[in-house]
């Protein structure tokens, strides 16, 4: 996830250079397609990263834009090398992951449980409301209406029906969990058809001997 303007995009592509990147697909590596919502994808020939992939994008469904993502963003540091690491929110990671794709949901899952597991103690209203809006767990979600009753009026605008599911019925919460992914799923699906179309046309558009896939 980038910035995508100019200068952000040359210092991009010097790393790249330095990692002996080479575009492996369509669309090529311009801000063009980055602000269309596209991903660019990269492999690495360089030594220490052989054969490592990189996917770039400016901007993600269901999330905010880059300069809140930026915001919100979580920072890691490693004391043994020193080294800075910026990555996106798990609250951000977890909208992020709403895709079409099956490997997704189980992750979702397990990074809101992570999450509870970890903050569960002592938490801020802002991670009750998180769990209450991402959590897909049927028996977590009933014990978190029930620990936390007076905060599930503020969640109930992205979930309407927290206001209204019998906690100790987990079969009905299950079903309005499918429920709110394949909506979730068919959103995605809705998002990527015309940007797909595009990619297709890109490829049938490609000059003759281009050997990207």
């Amino acid at each position: 996830m980038i910035l995508a303007d100019s200068e952000n995009l040359r210092n991009l592509q010097a790393a790249l250079a330095a990692l002996q990147a080479d575009c492996i697909a369509v669309p090529e590596f311009k801000l063009e397609f980055l602000h269309r919502g596209h991903a660019v994808h990269f492999r690495c020939r360089h030594p220490d990263v052989t054969g490592l992939r990189i996917d770039i994008m400016s901007q993600l469904r269901c999330c905010d834009s880059f300069e809140k993502l930026y915001e919100r963003r979580t920072t890691i540091e490693d004391p043994e090398t020193d080294a800075v690491y910026e990555v996106v929110a798990v609250e951000d990671l977890v909208r992020a992951k709403k895709t079409q794709r099956d490997k997704d949901w189980p992750m979702i899952r397990r990074l809101v449980e992570a999450h509870y597991d970890l903050n569960g103690g002592a938490p801020t209203e802002a991670m009750v409301q998180f769990w209450l809006r991402e959590c897909r767990t049927s028996t977590m979600l009933a014990e978190l209406l029930l620990r936390f009753p007076g905060s599930v009026a503020a969640a109930v605008p992205e979930r309407p029906w927290l206001h209204s599911v019998d906690v100790q019925d987990l079969e009905q919460i299950e079903f309005l969990l499918r429920a709110e992914e394949d909506a979730q799923r068919q959103a995605d699906r809705e998002y990527w058809r015309p940007l797909k179309e595009e990619l297709e046309q890109l490829r049938l558009n490609r000059p003759r001997g281009n050997t990207s896939h």
